[in-house]
């Protein structure tokens, strides 16, 4: 029997998320094991009167890419890509395979190089999603390689996915705008904000957001969503972090990473596994060492960490940054080919300061307005 969580979660993409009308062009990406939603998506995109296209991918491909690609191969941009990205009116992103550690292998500094090139590419996508003329968000599919990162069972991990976006209730699109009124207090707040400062374990980070702008995430970007986010000054950031969970990206794990700054700049990158594969991406271009995004997560009904940075960015009592390519609609200009999320725990011990005001301590707001856990259904296919 076909889970009607799949359906509830097309809609919610469709309909609330990237709000398809009719006439709209929408790209449905994924990988065939992701087949269902992507059938699903398509389905409602259609129903809404929209033209999707489909761009399915299959596993092994990009292995291939980096293990036989020449230089010229690598630095080659797609010109119907760049086309694609100047004129479709909404992208929607899901996400799965069978193997997430597929590029582990590969080599970092050609990942660096065919990122570096692709960057026209991402400056499109972030200028159009800035001016509002281009509609996107993500999702992930369950499939087993991520439960088994998150060491779940494939049914735990079903439900863990869908209950994070809260397709279990009757109506996941009224959940989200609640989400996103209780949100908008902690938005109004920091968008007065002059100054923030990150204090943890091995961490002491301060930036400046002045003038800057915060956004909230209210599920138009990711399902799940969870978070408000802006883009420091980009030489304002100081001190230094260290990232409580593993750091993935472009399939490549990095544990125990560190960073330090001076005027924004990434100025030491250390990191217990994975070390050299940071500092090729911190230096893969001249944006890639300043701090594209900082945000706050405030989806408490996420809790644990599964090796997913859709999800871990999102639990509540966290902060994350962003190195490389900033949103232009927080009022960055920080281009770059990078742009890679890494999570600080602030659960144990770890404090917020706005204007030297305290925040947030433990993980947990001061000031009952701002978000915390919501009741949700029992989880399942009901």
């Amino acid at each position: 029997m076909a889970d009607p969580r799949i359906d509830k979660l097309a809609r919610l993409m469709t309909r609330y998320s990237v709000k398809l009308k009719p006439g709209n062009t929408v790209i449905i990406r994924g990988d065939a094991i992701a087949a269902p939603l992507i059938q699903a998506c398509y389905r409602e995109a259609l129903e809404c009167g929209a033209h999707p296209m489909t761009d399915i991918s299959i596993d092994g491909l990009s292995e291939i890419f980096f293990d036989v690609a020449k230089p010229k191969q690598l630095t080659w941009v797609n010109p119907y890509s760049k086309h694609r990205m100047r004129s479709v009116d909404a992208t929607i992103g899901i996400w799965g395979s069978r193997n997430t550690r597929a590029l582990s292998g590969s080599d970092p500094k050609k990942m660096a190089l065919a990122a570096k090139a692709n960057q026209p590419l991402t400056k499109i996508f972030m200028e159009r999603s800035a001016r509002g003329d281009l509609h996107w968000v993500g999702t992930q599919w369950p499939c087993h390689a991520s439960a088994q990162d998150a060491e779940m069972s494939l049914e735990a991990y079903e439900n863990f996915v869908f209950g994070a976006g809260f397709l279990d209730e009757k109506d996941p699109v009224q959940i989200w705008k609640e989400i996103s009124k209780s949100q908008q207090a902690l938005t109004r707040r920091l968008n007065r904000a002059r100054s923030i400062r990150i204090v943890a374990e091995d961490t002491d980070l301060t930036y400046s957001c002045k003038g800057r702008k915060w956004i909230n995430c209210d599920g138009q970007y990711n399902i799940p969503d969870g978070e408000i986010f802006t883009g420091p000054v980009e030489t304002s950031v100081e001190g230094h972090i260290s990232f409580s969970f593993p750091a993935v990206h472009g399939g490549q794990e990095v544990v125990g990473a560190r960073l330090t700054f001076e005027k924004g700049r990434v100025v030491k990158a250390e990191a217990s596994k994975g070390e050299e594969f940071l500092k090729a991406m911190v230096g893969m271009d001249r944006g890639s060492a300043y701090v594209g995004e900082a945000a706050i997560a405030t989806n408490y009904n996420i809790t644990r960490f599964t090796r997913n940075t859709l999800f871990d960015e999102k639990i509540g009592g966290t902060v994350h940054i962003a190195l490389g390519s900033a949103y232009p609609e927080t009022g960055s200009s920080n281009p770059s080919g990078l742009h890679w999320d890494m999570v600080c725990d602030l659960r144990q011990g770890g404090e917020i300061y706005v204007d030297g005001e305290l925040l947030q301590k433990n993980g947990r707001f001061l000031d009952k307005q701002y978000p915390r856990a919501r009741r949700t259904r029992k989880k399942g296919r009901g």
